[in-house]
């Protein structure tokens, strides 16, 4: 492979940038030295996605976009930029034009769903004493205490906007599904990985917070995807 690509990697609900630390210590060890990770204000789909063009218009030369969970929404709205060479999906949400992940998680509703309550803001939160169980249960108590206590709420609304132009129908793509997952149905991304036809799809034992538990698997499909995406 030539030069590695840049790296940008996009948080999902309830969590920020720094869920993919353990993501981002790999990949540096492996040599990816362009390495960016998006910090999503979670108020709309639009906002998302202009935030993480914003980011990518700064990087020159090649970039891999990779989603955690709504994160794969967001790069699929914003992964038309010409300098992005691949979307990676992680345990994310991948709509159609037209489709919202409340769209798609209504069709077939996760496990953790009712954990999911709304303040008098409008924002949406997993409660704290259910996270464990809910989004990391193959992570240590500690390690999930600390993702309850700062996840970062979305904006209720931001669960109904719609993609409106998919960049997984023009960008080769990369997808992992959870089969433990209990935020988005396991057959819920096996279903928006086969309409994908990605370049390879692969299959972990693991909790939503996939990036998190399993980040060596995880690694080597986004290495995979770079050393595929720089041939294509």
């Amino acid at each position: 492979m030539a030069d590695k690509p840049s790296i940008v990697l996009v948080h999902g609900f309830w969590g920020g940038a720094a869920h993919w630390g353990k993501v981002i210590v790999e990949l540096h060890g492996r040599g990816f030295g362009s390495l960016h990770a998006v910090e999503n204000p979670l108020t709309s789909l639009a906002d998302d996605a202009e935030r993480t063009r914003a980011m990518v218009r700064q990087i020159d030369g090649p970039v891999l976009l990779v989603g955690h969970s709504y994160g794969g929404a967001v790069i699929t709205e914003a992964g038309d930029l010409p300098n992005v060479t691949g979307l990676v999906y992680v345990a994310a949400f991948a709509p159609d034009a037209g489709e919202s992940p409340g769209q798609l998680s209504q069709e077939r509703p996760p496990a953790a769903f009712e954990n999911i309550a709304p303040d008098s803001d409008g924002y949406l939160w997993i409660k704290q004493e259910k996270f464990h169980e809910s989004f990391a249960q193959d992570l240590t108590a500690d390690e999930a205490l600390v993702m309850a206590v700062t996840q970062k709420a979305p904006l209720g609304s931001t669960f109904g906007d719609p993609v409106t132009a998919p960049a997984w129908r023009a960008k080769p793509t990369w997808y992992q599904v959870s089969t433990a997952d209990r935020m988005i149905h396991p057959d819920n991304e096996r279903h928006m990985a086969q309409r994908m036809a990605p370049r390879r799809t692969i299959e972990l034992d693991a909790s939503h917070a996939s990036l998190a538990s399993r980040p060596g698997p995880v690694c080597d499909l986004i290495e995979t995807a770079a050393r595929e995406a720089d041939g294509a």
